[in-house]
């Protein structure tokens, strides 16, 4: 999958914004859309849509085209690190 001429591949960290926090890693690229594991919340398909930028092994996408279900994972993808680490 290709937004903008940049290809998306299998293992590329997604992010909901420049610099900020990983949400999870992109386990498939189908037509239209990728699959992705988002931490503590499994295997989620992600739009085409969403995808904004996509350069050095990561992709940002925008929360906005996400499913209220994915949206949920995101936030607590996080949850279980220990906040000592």
């Amino acid at each position: 999958m290709s937004q903008h001429d940049v290809t998306v591949e299998v293992g590329y960290q997604v992010f909901l914004t420049e610099g900020g926090d990983e949400v999870g890693a992109v386990r498939a690229v189908r037509p239209h859309q990728l699959v992705v594991y988002v931490e503590n919340g499994g295997d989620f398909v992600f739009p085409a849509a969403a995808i904004v930028r996509v350069h050095d092994g990561k992709v940002l996408v925008d929360e906005k085209h996400l499913s209220p279900e994915l949206q949920k994972a995101i936030a607590h993808a996080h949850d279980r690190e220990d906040p000592r680490l």
